[in-house]
């Protein structure tokens, strides 16, 4: 698997994002269990990197693990 690295500065990221991707993706932020518009999120698709759109993980391995995030199998 090939990844790119991003030379990004911290103040294009921050103009880019929305202040919860930021905090996030640029500050190792997360979101409290059973919140967030994802954890209880059924459609079909694929989830990508809202930082660089980089394809992360399909609906289809999607499970509930309890945890009150989004989990994956794969």
């Amino acid at each position: 698997v090939k990844f790119m690295v991003s030379k990004t500065s911290e103040d294009k990221w921050e103009k880019k994002l929305t202040k919860e991707q930021y905090r996030v993706l640029r500050k190792k932020g997360t979101e409290p269990a059973f919140t967030g518009k994802y954890w209880d999120h059924h459609e079909k698709g694929i989830y990508k990197c809202a930082g660089c759109g980089t394809p992360l993980f399909s609906s289809e391995k999607k499970f509930d693990s309890g945890s009150g995030w989004p989990s994956f199998d794969q």
